[in-house]
């Protein structure tokens, strides 16, 4: 009777530890149907918001049939003179920096994918033999901690992924916003180069005028070598906007990816006209903060610490805990054979190491970020405030000088001419206005320049794309404590 209930316990244990065993590999099998591989590899985010901020395409370029249609279409925008949208567009399909960085999101996908993996079990065997015995043990060891709390590093690991994605997108507005500034400089030191041609054309004439009166003797040394100077002087300046006009196109060209024959890119003469009237942002700082790409990406590294810290604090006292199924078959050459099954569980004793230190590391890590993410709050509404600011008075400067100094400058230049040719005044005074001209017409396409480049600034204040990027510090420290949990 004791045999018989003896048994029956036997076979309920073993059915349970099979049950058990089958239900945790259902589970690690359900939780590897999950984790598999998107087919956009997480550009559909970088798409999204190069479509909703920029208005443009963006495309990670990962077979040669998605290289020779990039191609394509970047050898149809450089038939036609490049425009600001062109130039950006270009950019996007062209520059092999920004394809790097969607390099970086398919490996991001790489860590979520492998993150969200149940462990794989430990197969062991062995074989002792000696004096005719002989005696074989095979063990199965599962990380049973690392399961445990595979579901929490999953979630982080998803998150991560989330700031990976969100990280690709504002390494594209970056690239946008450099081309933008690329190109209005180059195009500016175009218009600055032909302004200087033409100065120097009118100096050399008026040199060569102011030698052959000199000649005659109608012009002393010191008003000739006044003129002379200013044709040098203009001869000199012409020099260094042409070489800065050079450098600025070497510049956009790099920022576009080019090279071979496609860097004969067709730039305008001239910056475009001032828009009629200024953009009015009431909501500056509520549309900056909303819609800042590096801020969303601090709220996500937020909420993946806060996860981890969960995490820590929840396996504290446990870092280690496997469990493996036995089975050992003994031979005796004086005996019958024989087998034995059992399992043996290994987990470490938190006698000096009660977590405590993770627990804090966790906690002081997950401070430091929130003191960042309000740190970079505070930074972008001042950023948009004052981005509104430098648009708005670059606006009104450009305005001003295109319709107050420049008309103002026109009428004494024809009025000096005028007088001139009636022989009021001298060659000396026309040299005086010329240069003054020059000087207004220069300061003007400077201050055009200035306002497209702050318009650019401002798009960037509120959209994100910057120049600042997070510590890597705290980059790393979210993966270190985003791993903890699992393992050992």
């Amino acid at each position: 009777m004791f045999n018989k209930h003896h048994k029956s316990r036997t076979h309920a244990r073993q059915f349970g530890s099979r049950s058990a065993a089958g239900i945790t590999l259902l589970s690690a099998l359900l939780l590897v149907g999950c984790a598999s591989f998107s087919p956009d590899r997480g550009m559909g985010v970088v798409a999204g918001v190069a479509s909703d901020t920029i208005n443009k395409d963006v495309m990670a370029i990962r077979t040669p049939d998605d290289a020779q249609r990039a191609d394509a279409t970047v050898k149809a925008l450089l038939r036609r003179p490049l425009t600001v949208d062109s130039a950006v567009q270009i950019a996007l399909l062209s520059n092999r920096g920004l394809q790097a960085a969607y390099n970086e999101l398919a490996l991001a996908e790489t860590d979520l994918v492998g993150d969200s993996l149940p462990p794989n079990p430990t197969f062991s065997i062995s074989r002792i033999s000696g004096n005719g015995a002989l005696e074989i043990e095979r063990q199965v060891v599962g990380d049973i901690l690392a399961l445990a709390t595979l579901p929490f590093r999953s979630e982080i690991a998803r998150q991560r992924f989330q700031k990976a994605q969100l990280r690709a997108a504002e390494e594209t507005l970056r690239l946008a916003a450099d081309v933008r500034r690329a190109y209005y400089r180059a195009v500016a030191a175009n218009e600055l180069v032909g302004l200087l041609t033409d100065a120097k054309s009118t100096a050399e004439a008026t040199a060569q005028l102011a030698q052959k009166l000199g000649e005659t003797g109608s012009l002393n040394k010191l008003d000739q070598a006044r003129e002379q100077v200013f044709y040098a002087e203009t001869t000199a300046d012409l020099a260094t906007l042409r070489q800065e006009a050079t450098s600025s196109r070497e510049r956009l060209i790099r920022l576009l990816g080019l090279w071979d024959t496609d860097i004969g890119i067709r730039l305008p003469q001239k910056l475009p006209i001032l828009p009629r009237q200024p953009l009015s942002l009431p909501r500056i700082e509520v549309d900056a903060v909303a819609h800042r790409i590096d801020l969303q990406i601090a709220r996500i590294e937020l909420a993946a610490l806060a996860k981890s810290l969960n995490l820590t604090e929840a396996s504290r006292f446990v870092t280690l805990l496997d469990v493996a199924g036995i089975d050992r078959k003994t031979r005796d050459p004086e005996g019958a054979p024989f087998r034995e099954r059992g399992f043996d569980v290994q987990f470490q004793i938190p006698i000096f190491d009660g977590g405590e230190v993770r627990v804090r590391q966790a906690a002081e890590i997950y401070n430091q970020a929130f003191n960042l993410l309000t740190e970079k709050a505070v930074n972008i509404r001042s950023e948009a405030r004052d981005a509104f600011r430098v648009y708005r008075s670059t606006y009104d400067i450009a305005g001003h000088y295109q319709r107050e100094v420049l008309p103002l400058r026109k009428i004494i230049s024809e009025e000096m001419q005028l007088r001139f040719s009636s022989m009021q005044v001298d060659v000396f005074a026309l040299l005086t206005e010329a240069r003054q001209r020059i000087a207004a017409l220069r300061a003007a396409i400077e201050a055009k320049r200035n306002f497209w480049l702050a318009q650019s600034e401002l798009q960037t204040a509120i959209n994100g794309g910057g120049r600042s990027e997070p510590s890597s510090e705290t980059r790393s420290a979210t993966a270190a404590q985003a791993s903890s949990g699992g393992g050992h």
